[in-house]
């Protein structure tokens, strides 16, 4: 999301003193990792289902720098490799589950189905996206494609979360749908890359 070189600048001058002083206390790159999701947990399973939207959404970002945060120390410390990618991505499952689950739950709470549908869509065809990823490298292929990758759902999820706490109508219901229905297409551009490389590779071989 940062391939802008000032935008990449003005973070790293943000992102690196804290990193530092962390590193320098002996907090570990993992554990910061740790603690942001279950932080965001947290919040997304209380603030949620409540209606609390804005603040809800506002911490979730504060928290969100975790995952800047936890890179640069990595990187500064020279601990950056296989098992904090691993580390990191399957928490990022977590706490994207419990954002799009604490919607889930304010849906059905406050009698609102395209809501709970729409976000129960977005969670279910955000994890099979991350999924099918997993599961075209283990089978020797890839699958970076897709209209709508984790930081577009979390993105338009959140917007459309803050802009409703504002009390606006409808705009979550649709947004969540919106999230899934781009999920599924994601996940058809993966399944139909992944087969392609599949087939040529058999085909060459």
């Amino acid at each position: 999301m940062l391939n802008n070189p000032a935008a990449r600048k003005v973070v790293s001058g943000v992102i690196e003193p804290p990193a530092r002083l962390l590193l320098r206390m002996h907090v570990s790159p993992d554990a910061v990792t740790i603690t942001g999701t279950v932080l965001t947990v947290a919040v997304a399973l209380v603030f949620l289902p409540q209606g609390w939207f804005i603040p809800a959404v506002l911490i979730i970002l504060v928290i969100g720098m975790s995952d800047l945060l936890d890179g640069t120390m990595a990187r500064m410390s020279g601990t950056s490799g296989p098992w904090g990618n691993f580390l990191d991505a399957t928490l990022d499952r977590l706490a994207d589950g419990a954002i799009f689950g604490g919607l889930v739950l304010y849906g059905a709470f406050n009698d609102q189905p395209w809501v709970t549908t729409g976000a129960l869509l977005a969670l279910v065809t955000g994890q099979v996206t991350s999924y099918a990823k997993a599961r075209a490298e283990a089978v020797g292929a890839s699958a970076n494609v897709g209209i709508a990758e984790r930081a577009e759902r979390l993105i338009l999820a959140g917007i459309a979360t803050l802009i409703a706490g504002f009390g606006v109508p409808y705009v979550l219901a649709i947004a969540l749908w919106i999230v899934g229905l781009l999920g599924l297409v994601t996940i058809g551009q993966r399944i139909w890359t992944v087969r392609a490389q599949l087939r040529a590779s058999r085909d060459g071989g």
